[in-house]
Parts: structure tokens; C-alpha cells; sequence
């Protein structure tokens, strides 16, 4: 018994080394959603787009389309912006925004100053919209199918690579799963 006692804080020390060693190579990018391959939550917001019209889940495209999670406050949001407006001109998939904790006002100078990629954008003001979709932070985007279940899920901003690497194979998949 007194071995086992001398070789507790070895053995201990080596599960912890193994753990840290372990998470150097973790691509910190990659949380794990609980949501994918699950509907999207119900809503009813105003779109940032006319303000007082509500919107809801059933008004959502019936085709595969990119939620994307902005905000007027978010610098990387700016720079993703430009290639979310050439998928938008390429008719790629409709993109449809949530305004994540954002003010009505600074959302449509910011459209209006940057160029919109969106169908609509949804304003979550409060957040609770953001809460449901298991965001961390804008900017955050969702591939869904056409039946409007989460099938992939992109955190960080969207630049070429990502798209070519992460998104349009998401896409492609959804599609091709869908016949859509």
C-alpha cells in the first residue's frame, strides 16, 4: 500500500501531462455543437431590413441556405462581408443574417454602408435568438437544409479558404443530400 501512495502523484502527473499535450493540438475553432442535424429554434423577430415587419421560422427559404450571424460592432464580420456578397451576386444559396445584440439604427447603416448579402436579416436584439442557436460570438455561420435542420456550423469569419474549404463542401453535401 505505501508503493501505491509514492507512485499516486507520478501516475497523477502523467494523466495530467497526457491531458495538456493532448489539447496543443486542438483546433480551438472547432466547438462541438449539440445542434447539428436538429431543427432550427422557433422565432418571431423584426427583420433589420423594414424594422416593424416579424418575421418567423416558417418564412425561412425552403431550399438550402447560409444563416450567418453579424454585427455592426464586429470587425470581422466587415472583412467576411465581401466574399458573402459574391456568394450572394453568384446566386450561390440564399444568405439570410441574424443581427446578433445589435441596435435597429447602427444594423442598416451598417447594410447600407458595407452592401447587404442577405435575403433579410433578422434583429436579435436581445440575444435569445443567438442563445438557441448555441452562438459564442458573431460572426458565426450555419448551413441548413431546406427543411430548415442545422447541418453544419462555420465560427469565426468566412475568408476564401474557409469558403472553399469548409462552406462550399457543406453546401455541396447538404445539396446532394437533399436532391436540392
Amino acid at each position: 500500500m505505501s508503493r501505491l501512495k509514492l507512485f499516486a502523484p507520478v501516475i497523477g502527473f502523467l494523466v495530467l501531462a497526457v491531458m495538456l499535450w493532448r489539447g496543443l493540438y486542438l483546433d480551438p475553432r472547432t466547438l462541438p455543437s449539440v445542434l447539428i442535424d436538429k431543427p432550427l429554434p422557433d422565432f418571431e423577430l423584426q427583420t433589420v431590413e423594414l424594422g416593424d415587419q416579424i418575421i418567423g421560422k416558417a418564412d425561412l427559404p425552403d431550399e438550402p441556405f447560409l444563416l450567418n450571424v453579424w454585427g455592426s460592432y464586429c470587425l470581422p464580420c466587415l472583412q467576411e462581408n465581401p466574399i458573402l456578397m459574391a456568394a450572394a451576386e453568384q446566386d450561390v444559396v440564399p444568405i439570410v443574417g441574424v443581427n446578433y445584440k445589435d441596435k435597429l439604427n447602427l444594423a442598416q447603416l451598417w447594410l447600407e454602408d458595407n452592401g447587404s448579402p442577405f435575403e433579410f436579416s433578422i434583429l436579435d436584439e436581445s440575444g435569445r435568438l443567438g442563445i438557441d442557436l448555441g452562438v459564442y460570438g458573431a460572426p458565426e455561420t450555419f448551413v441548413i437544409d431546406g427543411n430548415g435542420v442545422i447541418r453544419y456550423k462555420h465560427i469565426g469569419v468566412i475568408d476564401y479558404e474557409a469558403w472553399e474549404d469548409e462552406i462550399m463542401p457543406a453546401i455541396a453535401a447538404v445539396k446532394a443530400e437533399t436532391g436540392q
